[in-house]
């Protein structure tokens, strides 16, 4: 259904309308086995409303076809650094097949703290959104890494395997920013696998995290809360003592829960979630977790979001008046911040707050924004309505690289 990576710029909206006829069904049909109304399938496929998350979730589902069937994904690169980065793909996709076997291709391996310094800087590059430093540095990393692993053993391999968690979570990262969602749940396998070797808990409770975002992106709902309950209990007998990445599993976990309960159309449990992840950010006390980003900053973030999943404009502006984002947190965060803010304004009617968010969120990362499907849902959205001048929305959609058939 969908071309040559980048090729295809149809509409969201085109693609739903083509992979439901495709599939022989009526919109009732389609509305009816997806669990969502009958208008708004007509909206949706009509351009009047931009298609969520949620949506595309439980559509993907009932047409039995990939979110990024939908979105279009991996949308095409823009000449220079960024078809760069898109090259590493294929690189990273041979790299994390490998995972089990020493790489011949690295003879000598430096020692321990200095590959350490330099998974160190991939960790500032993941947190920075920082796509091309990322997609320079973790090919040849992750080889000398994995071939180390192989070639320990005892705390050596589990210092290793620790840093092979964070280069594998932050393939994750790249992978799925970029719209590889394949290339991400591989990574997000391989992180398990590694985690699991060294008996680390929080990079296992972070591949549990990551584990359950695929199933709510997938529109599988019941499942992601059902798996995140099953791991917070064996964390639930430690919390008592108070150790911090006891503390970061926790908090992190129920803002996933919540995330699914936001998109299944369970409100109430998304803020009992959310309460909880709160409670915890207080008793932690801080923001320097940088594997998950857990603390009381995040957790705002995530509050606005969550409020945004919900449909709810207007509990999301609320939500981030009340919200400080400190100049040293992760741009990763922060832009994905004025992402969801930019949707809330345009729920909310206010279309010039909503791209001025947009523009916000590309200053502070630019690529993660310039590759989210949602800022193309929300640009087109604008475009369609004529927000402030038709260039000023023009020469964003431009940069997005969605110019045709808005």
């Amino acid at each position: 259904m969908v071309t040559l990576m980048g090729q295809d710029r149809r509409s969201v909206a085109d693609r739903v309308a083509q992979a439901r006829k495709l599939a022989g069904l009526t919109q009732k049909t389609l509305a009816e086995r997806s669990n969502i109304s009958l208008g708004l399938i007509r909206s949706v496929e009509q351009k009047r409303v931009g298609a969520t998350p949620a949506f595309l979730g439980a559509v993907s589902k009932a047409l039995r076809v990939n979110v990024t069937d939908l979105t279009g994904q991996p949308f095409a690169p823009t000449p220079g650094q960024d078809t760069e980065v898109h090259a590493a793909i294929a690189v990273l996709r041979t790299e994390l097949a490998a995972y089990d076997i020493d790489n011949a291709y690295v003879p000598v391996i430096r020692g321990l703290p200095e590959m350490a310094g330099d998974v160190e800087k991939v960790c500032r590059y993941r947190r920075a959104a920082s796509f091309h430093k990322l997609g320079d540095a973790l090919p040849s990393l992750l080889g000398e890494v994995r071939a180390a692993v192989h070639r320990s053993s005892g705390s050596d391999r589990d210092r290793a395997l620790t840093m092979l968690c964070e280069l594998y979570y932050s393939a994750h990262s790249l992978a799925h920013k970029l719209g590889y969602t394949d290339l991400a749940a591989l990574a997000i396998d391989r992180l398990g696998w590694a985690a699991n070797e060294a008996s680390n808990e929080l990079w296992i409770a972070t591949s549990q995290f990551q584990r359950a975002a695929l199933l709510t992106s997938g529109g599988d709902w019941s499942a992601a809360l059902n798996f995140l309950e099953r791991c917070r209990s064996s964390i639930e007998p430690r919390l008592g003592a108070g150790r911090r990445h006891d503390l970061i599993a926790w908090g992190g976990l129920h803002l996933q829960s919540g995330l699914a309960a936001s998109r299944s159309g369970r409100r109430d449990l998304a803020d009992m979630h959310l309460d909880e992840a709160r409670q915890t950010a207080a008793r932690l006390g801080d923001d320097r977790d940088p594997v998950l980003s857990f603390g009381p900053t995040n957790v705002g973030i995530w509050s606005v979001a969550l409020a945004v999943e919900a449909m709810d404009g207007t509990e999301a502006l609320n939500r981030a008046r009340a919200l400080v984002i400190p100049a040293d947190a992760p741009k990763e965060r922060a832009g994905h911040h004025y992402i969801d803010l930019s949707r809330a304004y345009l729920m909310h009617g206010e279309r010039r707050r909503a791209f001025d968010a947009l523009v916000t969120a590309k200053s502070i990362a630019p690529s993660q924004t310039r590759y989210n499907p949602m800022v193309h849902e929300t640009v087109r959205a604008l475009a369609r309505a004529e927000a402030r001048s038709v260039e000023t929305v023009h020469g964003f959609a431009v940069w997005c690289g969605i110019t045709d058939r808005l």
